[in-house]
């Protein structure tokens, strides 16, 4: 078994909405076919008992080793504690040659499970030891390390559950919750909208007194200090005990409370001035109680415990402490419930304190304290208390928070209960954190969790809304490049800020940012993290969907052109105009229920895909009596058509007429494939709800010149002659060109053409067979980029194309695009007409407009 290529596919893809590891898998004969004579299924279930069913998706069809990768990647992600539930197999045209689709959860947790499945069926094969256990926990392990903390993670769920989508923008927890304009951003519990002055000052936590204690917010008393010798004088001035930490500490590092003696004080002096400045103040007595304050109201309170342990009478403190972190709840980072207890010389000298050392044996039922901080962070435990808090405590909590100027805060207060008013018992605010942990409230050690990421994004976007802005994207064999521009244009008229992507680059406000073939994944997420865009248009080409998935989890509107004879067959196991139709459809299989699917009637390999839209559907034909057409309208749903001199939107007894005159695309209607476009971009215009006025002033504005639609028909004057440029690559394409061209007048015609070389060899020489029938002269030249074929191989089809042409009578082959152009202009003379088919499409329409400037 050989594995060829390993994709991570990061959208909603050819086999499912998950993300998921694409491999090619090759087998030889035998390992296409796994009997069970051989004992390899026995041998793999007594290395991985709980592997589970080896099966495949067809029924009867036998199972191969490739079957086995995939149930033992799936398998062992599932036992890691990963939510993975998808996988597939799928053989393709090359015997013995078979996809296999895992998913995943976290990228690089996915990737490791397929190298740990390849060891495993590896052993079995070889009948060697594997150490399952071991890789569950590298896997599990990976999982901790790479995923978003329970925090972040609680914050996106509650994104997830109101439909708004999210994208992690850094291996932490820098988040991006909505799209464009919409957008907001998260670091963990930190939102985009609080200051760096309020985080700087919820840091200082002297500072932080002080303004509180403006607010009427009680806090105690206390002071920086530059020595020990200082800070055991302070103690002494404001009284015993006292509370040791850094001024800008965080999670509790550094902080030591409840001192009551010097030699603790000097230990605690010196944790808190490794991290920084130090602050000694009073000790409040009491327990210490986080408050969370979202927006302006208090959303959940925790008491918080110091990390300790329970006597049992045999064994040691240490030995304890060993006992308590073997819960599987606790961890080293943040990824758990709970952490585990530190032990070190803060909780030697706490021990201290309570007349023990790490090697005393506490009686059964004696409390030992570890730390008298009680983060979560280093060790400690909560409990729910929400429910208890008293209305004054709260709006103490809430007017800290607005004082210092946190949206999001963590409120530390130190009072015997929440139950009562601060002052009544001379309970204070000792602490205000910018970035606070949700752990405890999430799942607390006792009482019941509460969702506090629903309120964080209830504060970030208002009832209602989902932070998504319109996006259509476009597909299709043909017409997808002229397509999305003229959408993009009609959403620009309509006062939007558009981004669009397609196959010359990226767009935001008609400015390109990108250059080059954009139409792919990665280039529509750098569109949707644009905060200046208000709608988005993306160009969605076969390439991007097959090495990533979809750039967006779903879209408005779905617009696929055409399918027709298809392109690019041959290529990634896409070999037929059917498998071109079931990638093409993703799109469509990812609108918005609350969306539409625009598709071509006449086509049947497109007019097939309305079943699998899980919104609606707006077909569009020139024909409105086509018998889909005829059908949809019948049962009162919205149609595009052409009728008489207007195209027409209709739904049930209601018209709307755009009269083709006023399109300038169209040529008042003669150019049959762009009357298309313009149909598909008026149907995805009235998906995403454009009001009628816009569309007739965006159709009447836009041009199709090289500098708007660069190679999309761009039709030019030329000393008296008609030069026509184009990207069209296909035999399709070739018939509409062919088509248009003969509603325009001309008293010779010839056309300059090459051929990509990654088509197969009856799609190049059937470009030439249809131009040989329309066009006098033909001039051929080499693509820039061969693709894989050898000098010359290209033309020579392009000519075996052209034998028996009933109208060619001159051909010839100029080596170089750009020379080719020059030698077909010079030959013009008025009256003629020209069909430019550029390659290098940028270049080749500069080149063009020179030579057309320069008459």
């Amino acid at each position: 078994m050989e594995v060829s290529r390993i994709r991570a596919l990061r959208g909603p893809n050819l086999w499912s909405r998950h993300t998921a590891i694409e491999a090619i898998v090759s087998c030889t004969a035998p390992e296409c076919e796994i009997a069970d004579p051989v004992g390899l299924e026995a041998r793999l279930r007594a290395l991985f008992p709980t592997i589970g069913a080896l099966r495949t998706a067809v029924p009867g069809v036998p199972v191969s080793l490739a079957h086995l990768l995939e149930a033992a990647a799936l398998a062992l992600q599932a036992q890691a504690g990963c939510p993975v539930t998808f996988s597939r197999t799928s053989a393709t045209v090359d015997p013995g040659v078979f996809q296999v689709v895992v998913e995943y959860s976290e990228e690089e947790v996915g990737r490791l499970a397929f190298d740990l499945a390849r060891e495993l069926i590896d052993a079995a094969l070889h009948a060697r030891g594997f150490d399952v256990d071991a890789a569950i926990t590298r896997l599990r392990e990976t999982d901790e390390d790479v995923r978003l903390g329970p925090s972040t993670g609680a914050i996106v769920d509650a994104a997830l559950a109101r439909n708004i989508p999210y994208r992690r923008l850094t291996q932490g927890s820098m988040v991006q919750f909505g799209w464009g304009s919409r957008q907001r951003r998260i670091q963990a519990a930190e939102v985009d909208s609080t200051s760096a002055v309020s985080e700087a000052i919820a840091q200082d936590k002297d500072l932080t007194k002080t303004l509180l204690r403006a607010a009427g917010v009680p806090v105690p008393i206390g002071r920086l200090v530059a020595s020990a010798d200082e800070a055991w004088a302070v103690a002494l001035e404001i009284g015993l005990p006292v509370v040791v930490k850094p001024q800008d500490g965080n999670q509790g590092k550094g902080v030591t409370v409840n001192i009551v003696d010097r030699a603790h004080l000097d230990v605690a002096f010196k944790a808190a001035a490794e991290i920084g400045d130090v602050m000694v103040e009073k000790f409040l007595p009491g327990s210490d109680f986080r408050l969370l304050v979202v927006g302006d109201r208090l959303v959940a309170a925790a008491r918080r415990e110091p990390p300790h342990v329970i006597g049992d009478g045999v064994h040691t403190v240490r030995e304890l402490v060993d006992l308590v972190n073997a819960d599987p709840r606790r961890g080293t980072g943040h990824a758990t419930s709970l952490t585990k207890i530190r032990f070190d010389e803060i909780a030697v000298a706490r021990l201290q304190v309570q007349g023990l050392a790490p090697d005393s044996v506490p009686e059964k039922g004696r409390r030992v304290i570890l730390r008298n901080n009680a983060n979560l962070s280093t060790g400690g435990t909560a409990a729910d208390v929400t429910d208890d808090v008293h209305p004054e405590v709260a709006a103490r909590a809430v007017a800290a928070a607005q004082m210092i100027g946190l949206h999001i805060c963590g409120v530390d207060v130190v009072c015997e209960t929440v139950g009562r008013p601060l002052e009544e018992q001379s309970g204070g605010v000792v602490e205000v954190n910018a970035a606070p942990g949700l752990r405890m409230h999430l799942s607390p050690s006792f009482g019941k969790g509460r969702n506090v990421g629903e309120a964080m994004i209830q504060h970030l976007f208002g009832h209602g809304d989902d932070g998504r802005i319109p996006v259509v994207a476009v597909t299709g064999t043909n017409g997808k490049t002229t397509t999305a521009r003229l959408i993009a244009h009609l959403f620009a008229t309509s006062g939007l800020r558009v981004g669009m992507t397609n196959t010359d680059g990226v767009y935001v406000e008609g400015r390109q940012i990108d250059s080059g073939d954009c139409s792919g994944p990665k280039s529509a997420r750098n569109v949707l993290m644009h905060p200046d865009v208000d709608a988005a248009v993306f160009e969605t080409a076969r390439g991007g969907v097959l090495r990533e998935g979809l750039g967006f989890d779903r879209c408005q509107v779905a617009v696929v052109t055409n399918i027709g004879s298809g392109d690019h067959l041959g290529l990634n196991y896409i070999t037929t105009v059917e498998d071109l139709a079931v990638l093409k459809r993703v799109i469509v299989q990812n609108v918005a229920q609350s969306g539409y699917a625009v598709l071509n009637a006449t086509d049947v390999n497109v007019a097939a895909m309305a079943g699998t839209c899980p919104g609606d559907v707006i077909f569009f034909a020139a024909d409105r009596h086509h018998p889909v057409m005829a059908t949809h309208r019948a049962q009162g749903k919205r149609t595009v058509y052409v009728e008489g001199d207007a195209l027409v939107a209709a739904q049930g007894a209601w018209r709307e007429k755009l009269l083709l005159r006023d399109i300038p695309l169209t040529r008042g209607g003669t150019i049959g494939f762009q009357v298309e476009n313009a149909m598909a971009a008026v149907a995805a215009a009235w998906g995403v709800g454009l009001d009628w006025d816009t569309v007739r002033r965006g159709l009447a504005s836009f041009v199709n010149d090289a500098d708007n639609a660069p190679g999309r028909f761009n039709v030019m004057d030329f000393k008296g002659a008609t030069v026509i440029a184009d990207y069209g690559h296909n035999p399709d394409a070739m018939r509409a060109l062919v088509a248009a061209v003969d509603a325009m007048p001309a008293t010779r015609r010839a056309v300059v053409i090459s051929g990509a070389g990654d088509r197969r060899d009856d799609d190049i020489r059937e470009q030439t067979q249809i131009l040989g029938a329309a066009f006098d002269d033909v001039l051929l030249y080499q693509d820039a980029a061969q693709r894989g074929r050898a000098d010359g191989e290209v033309i020579a089809l392009l000519r075996e194309g052209l034998r028996g042409a009933t109208r060619t009578r001159h051909v010839e082959e100029i080596h170089g695009e750009f020379i080719a152009i020059d030698t077909a202009l010079d030959r013009l003379k008025p009256g003629e007409l020209c069909l430019v088919l550029v390659d290098q499409v940028e270049e080749a329409m500069a080149h063009l407009a020179r030579r057309v400037a320069a008459g």
